[in-house]
């Protein structure tokens, strides 16, 4: 079918209100895209019709995605069986950073705990939703950062910095936003604002983290994206290595990303003896510290435990 037809297919199907309306009324975006199924159909008044949704494919997302880094297919998959908290763990190792840093703080949680890690790269904005946007009433009408999206390879993680102070007046994602992103082959949103149509949104697997929840959109509104962001404390740049689950959000630093999930295994086993230990009918307090003892000294071949143990003897 040809795009002109796709357009009056799609145009027959918006609400009644619209009916009287012309295909030209469309987004302009729609004109690039080649692959159009069960989609959301956007006219330029702010109103839409939902049509479902499925994989969107176009000519702009494959010739504008951003150069950045990526990781080989087989890794990337191997993080959605790790839990952030072993894999903090693990970076903690390699010394590339301090402890404290790289992941999220509790003004930020997750709203689906029973749903797998996600891990993909970051595309990001910055919001407001207390106060009118300049022009238009909402996202609707800075369709935009759209393009933005898109410019990062998939999977995505959307990463939305909400301004407002306190942040969460209005919720930016709903059903119908949470929907588009998933179109764009997002896996999940990170904002330290609101979100909102929760079991909407639960039965499509895509993952929220959020500051809180709130009834309305409010003037929700995007007005910066493609920069740097900060979400709980958790600086962000666009084409960051997310990995995110029921325990918060962190980045994974590239250049240790393809050594982290070995490392992970060696933490494992230690936790796994140390469990074993404790549950054992053998146990006692000489056993438990001979086991800890015996740890600190094979950690010190880690980079930071030596270098704290240096710091200590001098």
């Amino acid at each position: 079918m040809s795009p002109d037809a796709w357009e009056n297919f799609l145009f027959a199907r918006a609400s009644p209100r619209n009916a009287s309306g012309s295909p030209s009324r469309v987004w302009a975006w729609l004109e690039d895209i080649r692959l159009i199924k069960d989609w959301i159909l956007f006219l330029k008044d702010g109103s839409f019709a939902y049509l479902g949704v499925s994989w969107l494919g176009s000519t702009m997302a494959r010739e504008n995605a951003m150069t950045a880094k990526q990781l080989d297919p087989a890794l990337l998959e191997s993080y959605r069986r790790l839990s952030t908290c072993l894999v903090a763990s693990a970076i903690e190792t390699f010394d590339v950073r301090l402890r404290n840093a790289g992941f999220t703080d509790a003004r930020v949680h997750c709203v689906f705990p029973d749903l797998p890690p996600v891990v993909g790269y970051a595309a990001t904005a910055r919001i407001r939703s207390s106060n009118p946007p300049m022009g238009g009433h909402n996202y609707y009408f800075r369709t935009e950062w759209w393009n933005e999206i898109l410019r990062t390879p998939p999977p995505r993680i959307i990463i939305v910095e909400d301004l407002d102070n306190p942040p969460g007046r209005g919720a930016f994602v709903g059903e119908v936003h949470a929907s588009i992103l998933q179109a764009f082959r997002s896996v999940a949103l990170v904002t330290n604002g609101s979100v909102r149509d929760i079991p909407g949104i639960k039965a499509t697997g895509f993952q929220l983290f959020a500051g809180n929840i709130a009834v309305s959109h409010a003037f929700a509104h995007v007005f910066d994206f493609g920069g740097t962001v900060e979400v709980a404390g958790l600086k962000i740049n666009p084409g960051d290595l997310i990995h995110a689950d029921m325990h918060g959000v962190q980045t994974i630093p590239f250049e240790i990303a393809a050594k982290v999930p070995g490392k992970v295994e060696e933490i494992k086993k230690r936790r796994e003896y140390y469990i074993g230990l404790c549950r054992s009918a053998d146990f006692s307090l000489e056993s438990l510290r001979g086991a800890m003892e015996t740890q600190v000294e094979k950690m010190a071949e880690y980079p930071v435990e030596a270098q704290e143990k240096k710091r200590r003897s001098e």
